[in-house]
């Protein structure tokens, strides 16, 4: 037997350390594409107000201003704010595909509300609590709907990749 039989055998196992891996790697590669289709929405969708800065870029420039003695330029914020939005997306979709281990049918409903948490737990309550984004009182509602509607479509793909990637392993 080759190696990617044995890879393959692996997968399809149904022990603890195949199913647990499986999901790992599945819920990751979903948030991953989660985290791709999110940033894509919020490149169409108005998510702050103009010359408002992302908790991301403050968090790195404060972090880079430590370091280097300088934050990070205009021109590599993009770049830098997708460092710290790829990371976090695997991170919860792994989390998310882990917890859906013994549960692991496509459910949309569960994407949305990896979606709605996820965003509830960060822009409306913890970036605020830390002083890197406005209290939701501050912010027009508009805005709010659409972050949101981008946080359901970061979970409602990180479903539908965690569920084609799970069963892809599993065959």
């Amino acid at each position: 037997m080759n190696s990617s039989q044995d890879v393959t055998s692996f997968f399809q196992r149904d022990t603890f350390t195949s199913s647990t891996s499986r999901s790992l790697i599945a819920g990751a590669v979903g948030g991953l594409a989660g985290t791709a289709v999110k940033s894509l929405f919020e490149k169409f969708l108005k998510v702050r107000k103009v010359e408002q800065r992302s908790a991301q870029i403050k968090i790195l420039d404060d972090l880079s201003t430590k370091i280097t003695g300088s934050p990070i330029s205009v021109h590599n914020e993009a770049l830098a704010e997708q460092l710290v939005n790829f990371p976090v997306g695997i991170s919860i979709g792994a989390a998310y595909g882990y917890g859906k281990k013994k549960k692991d049918k496509l459910n949309f409903r569960d994407g949305v509300i990896l979606g709605s948490s996820t965003w509830a737990s960060t822009h409306e309550t913890s970036l605020p609590l830390m002083g890197l984004k406005e209290s939701p009182k501050d912010i027009p509602i508009g805005l709010q709907m659409n972050e949101l509607f981008a946080y359901a479509m970061f979970g409602v793909t990180t479903e539908l990749v965690r569920d084609y990637v799970n069963r892809r392993l599993k065959e």
